[in-house]
C-alpha cells in the first residue's frame, strides 16, 4: 500500500464517479492522462474506474496501473468476488466495495434484508484481505441509514479487516452541522477511518466533506471541478485551498496546476468551467466594481484570500459599467497611457455609458478608441 501518513488523504475519484455523470465518457487516452495529472498535484488514491465492466474500462484501469504512480491505484467493487477478481487482475492495490446501508435502498434498489447485507460484505472484504488488498468498504447512503444498523455495518468491515469506512451522503441531503454530528458519533463508536463521500445536490458537498474532517474523517473523496452524478462532487480543488487556507492543513499539493487540470478535465468531459467556479473559475480574480479594484490595485489582501499564481490564474482589472477611476487610470497605464485624475473623470461616464450599451464589460481596444475619440493619440 503507497499511504503514506498524512493528516488528511485525499481520494480523488474522478475517473469512476466523474465520468458517471450523465453524458460524460473519458477517452482512455483521457483517463491515463487525467491519473497522472492527478498524481502531479498531490492525490493520495486515484479511484480509477469499475473493472468489472470489462472492455475499455479495464484496459484503462491496466493502463493506469503500470504508469508507476507515486498515488494508490483503487478499484471500484461491487460485494461480489468475481469483481474483486477483476480488480486484481488490473494490478490495482486497493478496491472500493460498495453496498447499500439504507433501507430504502435495501428494500426498494436490492430487495433483500439488512443481514444479507452485512453477511455479503464481510465475504468480499475477508476475501480482499486475503489478497493483499487496501480495503475501503463503502456504506452507500450512508446518510439516509439508521445509525445503529451503519455502527454494527461498520463494526462488521473492521472485523473482517477493512482500512477504513466510506460515509456516502449519495443524495446530497446532509448539512454541515449534521454531518459533523454523525460522522464524530461512527468515529467514536466503530474506531475505523473514515472518508467522507459527499454530493452537491443542495450546494454543500465541500462543507459537509470539511465538517466531517473536523469530526475525525483522514480521507476525502474529491473529483476534480466537482464532476458526478447530478449536481457532482466535493471539488478537489476547493477541499484542498480550504483545508490549506482555512484550517491551516497544508497536504504539499502543487496548487498551481489546478487550473490547467480543471481545464482538461472541463475539455474532456465535455462540461463547462463557468467563470464563477470557485477556485479556479476565471472570474476569481478579476476585479470591476470601483470599491473592489481600487482595494485590490492598494492591496490584493484587501478583496482576495489568497494569491491567483497559487492555482495557475492571474488578477485582471475589469471595466465595465461598475468600475471606478483608479481602475480605469489602472488600466490605462498597462496601454502606456497614463491618465491624469480629470482625463479619468472625463473619461468614466462614456465608459460606463457603453457598457451599459453594450451589456458587458470592455475590450482593451474598446477603451482605446473611447480615450481616442476624447483625447486623440496623445500619450500613445
Amino acid at each position: 500500500m503507497k499511504l503514506k501518513d498524512k493528516p488528511i488523504y485525499i481520494v480523488d475519484t474522478t475517473l469512476r464517479d466523474g465520468e458517471q455523470t450523465a453524458g460524460v465518457v473519458f477517452a482512455n487516452k483521457e483517463k491515463i492522462r487525467i491519473a497522472q495529472m492527478l498524481d502531479e498535484l498531490g492525490v493520495d488514491q486515484i479511484e480509477a474506474g469499475i473493472p468489472t465492466m470489462g472492455g475499455d474500462e479495464k484496459e484503462a484501469i491496466t493502463a493506469i496501473c503500470k504508469l508507476g504512480l507515486k498515488a494508490s491505484i483503487m478499484g471500484w467493487n461491487r460485494p461480489v468476488i468475481k469483481d474483486i477478481e477483476e480488480s486484481l487482475r488490473c494490478g490495482v492495490d486497493a478496491v472500493a466495495i460498495s453496498i447499500s446501508t439504507s433501507d430504502i435502498h435495501i428494500e426498494h434498489k436490492l430487495r433483500a434484508s439488512r443481514e444479507w447485507v452485512i453477511e455479503n460484505m464481510v465475504k468480499a472484504c475477508e476475501f480482499a484481505k486475503k489478497e493483499g488488498l487496501y480495503v475501503s468498504v463503502n456504506a452507500e447512503d450512508a446518510s439516509r441509514s439508521d445509525m445503529e444498523f451503519l455502527v454494527q455495518f461498520g463494526l462488521a468491515a473492521k472485523q473482517a479487516g477493512a482500512d477504513r469506512l466510506r460515509y456516502c451522503d449519495t443524495v446530497g441531503i446532509l448539512d454541515p452541522f449534521t454531518t459533523y454530528e454523525r460522522v464524530k458519533e461512527l468515529r467514536e463508536r466503530v474506531g475505523i477511518e473514515i472518508e467522507m463521500h459527499t454530493h452537491n445536490d443542495f450546494g454543500m458537498a465541500t462543507a459537509n466533506a470539511l465538517a466531517g474532517v473536523k469530526a475525525g474523517a483522514k480521507f476525502v473523496g474529491v473529483t476534480v471541478i466537482g464532476l458526478g452524478e447530478r449536481a457532482g462532487n466535493a471539488a478537489l480543488e476547493e477541499v484542498v485551498m480550504a483545508l490549506k487556507h482555512i484550517y491551516g492543513i497544508d497536504l504539499g499539493f502543487k496548487t498551481e496546476l489546478f487550473r490547467e487540470v480543471a481545464l482538461y478535465v472541463s475539455k474532456a468531459s465535455g462540461r463547462e468551467l463557468p467563470a464563477w467556479k470557485a477556485i479556479v473559475g476565471s472570474n476569481m480574480f478579476a476585479h470591476e466594481s470601483g470599491i473592489h479594484a481600487d482595494g485590490a490595485l492598494k492591496n490584493p489582501k484587501t478583496y482576495e484570500a489568497f494569491q491567483p499564481e497559487e492555482v495557475g490564474l492571474e488578477r485582471q482589472i475589469v471595466i465595465g459599467k461598475h468600475s471606478g477611476s483608479a481602475a480605469l487610470k489602472a488600466k490605462f497605464a498597462e496601454y502606456g497611457i497614463h491618465l491624469t485624475d480629470e482625463q479619468a473623470a472625463e473619461l468614466l461616464p462614456h465608459v460606463r455609458a457603453h457598457a451599459v450599451e453594450l451589456k458587458r464589460s470592455l475590450f482593451d481596444k474598446e477603451l482605446v478608441l473611447i480615450y481616442e475619440e476624447h483625447f486623440g493619440k496623445r500619450g500613445m
